[in-house]
């Protein structure tokens, strides 16, 4: 026994040395193991944080930034870390670890733990996901941003048919021109011959010198629009009047009566542009603030020169179809025909301008987005291409009646009857223009309406905002009008000059289909201006505190009310009243 006992004590004090040497092992694995998850965690925290700043080092319309600064940024954020004693006690190593204790870790083991158990993470990251697609105040726009269905069938159906009878027709009407010009002899061949050689090239010219006229409107008003609009105004009374003095020169009996028409309008342009002088300030500065948005995208004037291309182009077709008509039946009225399908047509081609530049701006307000402008005139060519032909037919005859309307109102006097009439005419087409407006366009093309329903929620928009008289007041489509109307008078002067050296018959016929193409293809033109300032107006409206306006249109609104602005546009509430 006594021999034995050495032994032990040397066999007991190895097992414990070795007990103590294995777990000073394990605690030096145990605490390696805590300093790696350390170093995990602050490589992650150090990572997220420069993820953060680099989201903030973005350009403030990049979609990421927008997002982050609403409070859509938790889709990409991580969890915020513990505090520090939770973090130390979750990471200190338990002594023991029985399954009891093993029992009590959430169910989830990968996030860590928040401070307040009972709220469970997932519910607020699925809201938050949510968020990014409903940050404007319509709960359907993410659903009919991307709208897929067409607008407005019948009339795009009719619009299709027209076109195919219109090209048909004016094929066959040159059919004809050729014909009598090759396969005849005596009267009709020499008067075909006379027409080619006298009548052609005018129209041509005048042609090309319109496309020029309406690149260098665009132009100089996105480059100087606040000496552009009172250019506008004077030069248009300038060129009206001295093209009708140049045909009243002429003393003809038919250029006698263009150049009356035109003096006459000459006047009341020049009245015009003494009455709307209080709201010139306002509309450039509106003007200014709307053409902003249009450098941020490079490619948003290449479907106005698509548009002026193809004008330019069914524009040569159709001189050939309407020469073909002098030799064709009752030439009088299908060269009105030839007229009116023109007039239609390049209102298409400009609504069709109109809808892409305001999907592009209408989205780049509402949501930051920088949009494409070709899908956008894809979407403006197809989907939204029965609107526009809707509106194209109506906006501009709804217009002119509502202006008439206005006119018998200020001119009703004390007459009762007279008194009757306008508030009737005026109450009438304020019911109308309310259905259909040329504001429905920026509704058409951001979430894909029909006309009828765009042009209410539109006006129902800027009634609830108190924006009714702003709009109406609002100079920007006569300033596009009036540039149209001017350019139409420089080339009646070029070409009127030009015939009557040549041959003095076709002097007022070429003067009008001069005056004519030049008004349609700077109205083409003129399209992306008119498109910024409704796009302007009716963003505003669907969101006043958006970031993206100041307070040009709030310190508008408080000067109205206030009574310092007299609107003088003649309203149905002021006549009942």
């Amino acid at each position: 026994m006594g021999a034995t006992d050495p032994v032990k004590a040397v066999e007991e004090r190895e097992n414990r040395g070795g007990e103590e040497e294995t777990e000073k092992k394990q605690k030096k694995k145990k605490q390696r193991g805590v300093k790696a998850d350390d170093e995990e965690g602050d490589k992650d925290e150090l990572n997220h944080h420069r993820f953060l700043a680099s989201l903030n080092r973005l350009n403030p319309t990049n979609p990421l930034r927008i997002i982050v600064n609403n409070g859509g940024g938790g889709r990409f954020t991580t969890p915020p870390p513990p505090p520090p004693n939770l973090r130390s006690s979750s990471r200190a190593p338990p002594p023991i670890q029985t399954p009891p204790v093993r029992a009590q870790p959430p169910e989830e083991p990968h996030p860590p733990p928040s401070p307040s158990p009972s709220t469970p993470p997932q519910p607020p990251v699925q809201h938050q996901s949510r968020s990014l697609f409903t940050q404007t105040p319509q709960e359907t726009f993410a659903s009919s941003l991307n709208s897929s269905k067409y607008t407005n069938k019948f009339f795009l159906l009719l619009f299709i048919l027209h076109k195919i009878v219109a090209i048909g027709f004016v094929c066959f009407l040159v059919f004809r021109g050729v014909q009598g010009l090759i396969g005849s002899n005596g009267s009709v061949k020499r008067k075909e011959q006379r027409i080619l050689r006298f009548l052609l090239p005018q129209v041509e010219a005048a042609s090309l010198l319109s496309i020029i006229l309406a690149f260098s409107w665009q132009m100089a008003i996105r480059l100087w629009p606040e000496f552009m609009i009172h250019f506008i105004l004077w030069s248009t009374f300038l060129m009206s009047l001295s093209s009708g003095i140049l045909l009243l020169c002429f003393q003809m009996p038919a250029t006698d009566a263009v150049g009356v028409a035109l003096i006459a309008f000459s006047i009341g342009n020049g009245l015009y542009a003494c009455w709307v002088t209080r709201r010139i300030k306002f509309c450039t500065k509106i003007l200014v603030k709307s053409l902003e948005p249009v450098s941020k995208f490079s490619d948003l004037n290449l479907p106005t020169y698509y548009m002026l291309a193809a004008g330019f182009f069914w524009m040569s077709l159709w001189i050939f179809g309407v020469i073909g008509a002098l030799n064709f039946y009752f030439p009088p009225l299908v060269i009105i025909g030839l007229v009116l399908s023109l007039a239609w047509t390049t209102e298409v081609m400009r609504n069709v301008v109109n809808l892409t530049v305001s999907r592009v701006v209408a989205l780049f307000y509402l949501r930051g987005m920088q949009s494409s402008t070709r899908f956008s005139f894809q979407r403006a060519l197809s989907r939204n291409l029965g609107s526009a032909c809707l509106g194209s037919l109506f906006v501009p005859t709804i217009e002119a009646l509502r202006i008439v309307a206005r006119g018998l109102n200020l001119l009703k006097g004390e007459d009762e009857f007279m008194f009757c009439c306008a508030n009737c005419c005026l109450k009438l087409m304020t019911f109308i223009f309310e259905h259909g407006n040329g504001w429905a366009f920026v509704q058409i093309a951001a979430y894909g309406k029909g006309f009828v329903r765009a042009s209410q929620d539109t006006w129902k928009l800027f009634e609830d905002v108190d924006m009714v008289e702003i709009v109406d007041a609002d100079i920007t489509s006569s300033i596009c009008f009036l540039t149209g109307i001017c350019s139409g008078c420089v080339c009646v002067i070029v070409a009127a000059a030009w015939t009557h050296t040549v041959y003095k018959p076709f002097t007022a016929t070429i003067s009008l289909l001069a005056f004519f193409i030049g008004y349609l293809m700077t109205r083409i033109s003129m399209a992306l201006p008119h498109a910024c300032v409704s796009c302007y107006y009716a963003c505003y409206a669907e969101n006043p505190e958006s970031r993206f306006f100041d307070k040009t249109i709030k310190e508008r609104q408080a000067l109205i009310k206030n009574g310092r602005v007299v609107v003088h546009t003649p309203r149905v509430r002021r006549a009942l009243a």
